[in-house]
């Protein structure tokens, strides 16, 4: 971990709503991370999310986004666990006003971890085999990093081999830009039994930035009975950003 709670508390005041009073669950560092994203059409995901879960359009399109990366993280009654990789196939949703993420899959190389938050947050997570790997040319320094990524859902056909990196400085998204749109959201959103929960997560803005990545295998949208289209995504990468997350509670 970067930073202590307390600073990420103090960097959370962009939010657009205050942080809950009562304690956090989780803290994380998430590192070397992609968004990749793809528009896809809102009824095609409104039929997979469940009511009364809307979702959002930007620029007449909703959004799919995959993003993999490695994690530290820590609950508050165990010591911190280091390089954990996670993948997850999200989109944008609203309730009540406030915007959050709705996942269709998470993946995570744990039973433990599975376990747990499946039981603690009520997300869709998938034990599957993950490796992530750096690989660098000393001679050109870190312009030339790339980061393996390869996951493999352990029940089903859910699979990503991809490579990808940073092209450019990182920069903070701009209100009403697209990059704003996709990333500065600070809940995660899912329904059990037509009941909405809403878990609040903090952290300081996004540093994106530009980003380049080859995907040799990608079927997470496929195992979630999402069509992508042929174009390439957008993309996106963050070095590392420090996280509270609360337990989710019902809305």
């Amino acid at each position: 971990m970067t930073v202590d709670s307390k600073e990420i508390l103090s960097q959370a005041d962009h939010r657009p709503w205050p942080v809950p009073q009562r304690a956090w669950a989780i803290r994380m560092l998430w590192r070397n991370l992609l968004f990749a994203h793809w528009p896809v059409p809102a009824s095609q995901l409104q039929a997979l999310v469940p009511s009364p879960l809307t979702v959002e359009e930007f620029s007449g399109s909703a959004w799919v986004g995959i993003t993999p990366f490695s994690m530290d993280l820590q609950l508050r009654s165990i010591p911190v666990l280091r390089g954990v990789p996670e993948l997850n196939l999200r989109t944008y949703v609203r309730y009540q006003d406030k915007p959050g993420v709705f996942f269709f899959s998470l993946d995570l190389a744990s039973n433990l971890g599975v376990w747990g938050a499946r039981v603690g947050f009520g997300l869709p997570y998938w034990k599957a085999a993950m490796q992530t790997r750096i690989s660098r040319r000393m001679q050109t320094g870190d312009a030339d990093e790339w980061i393996t990524f390869q996951s493999r859902r352990v029940a089903g056909t859910a699979e990503l081999r991809a490579r990808y990196r940073h092209k450019g400085a990182p920069e903070v998204p701009r209100p009403g830009s697209l990059e704003h749109f996709l990333t500065e959201r600070y809940c995660l959103y899912n329904v059990e039994k037509r009941k909405v929960y809403r878990a609040e997560i903090a952290h300081a803005p996004w540093p994106l930035q530009p980003a380049e990545s080859e995907f040799e295998r990608n079927t997470l949208p496929q195992a979630a009975g999402i069509s992508l289209p042929e174009e390439r995504p957008v993309l996106h990468f963050a070095r590392h950003l420090d996280v509270l997350c609360w337990r989710p509670e019902r809305v």
